[in-house]
């Protein structure tokens, strides 16, 4: 079971809670949406459940709940920023399709 986390989004992570004025990391998960199938959702967490899964590295922790997992396994997250925009990335492997708004995926 494995999620990575590049350096660029840990330092991202970690300027949006200095920012926030506290957290332990990052919430990762997905929900029902789109024309895909799956979106992913991003909150920051607050605590960390006994059933959660915590992915840390370069000082930053990325909160899974188990469930969301098999979506998830192999994915990356990055943090881009290209001109004057700037985004998260889920470099996930296990998708396996897209819709062409770029907001849902399959598996």
């Amino acid at each position: 079971m494995s999620i990575q986390l590049t350096e660029s989004a840990a330092r991202r992570i970690q300027q949006q809670i200095d920012k926030r004025g506290g957290g332990l990391g990052l919430r990762v998960g997905v929900r029902k949406s789109g024309c895909s199938g799956y979106a992913y959702t991003m909150d920051y967490a607050d605590e960390i459940g006994a059933d959660d899964l915590v992915f840390e590295q370069h000082g930053s922790k990325l909160v899974v709940k188990p469930d969301h997992l098999p979506m998830l396994e192999g994915m990356t997250l990055d943090f881009q920023k290209q001109g004057l925009n700037e985004s998260f990335k889920f470099l996930n492997p296990n998708v396996k399709a897209q819709c062409g708004c770029g907001e849902s995926f399959a598996v």
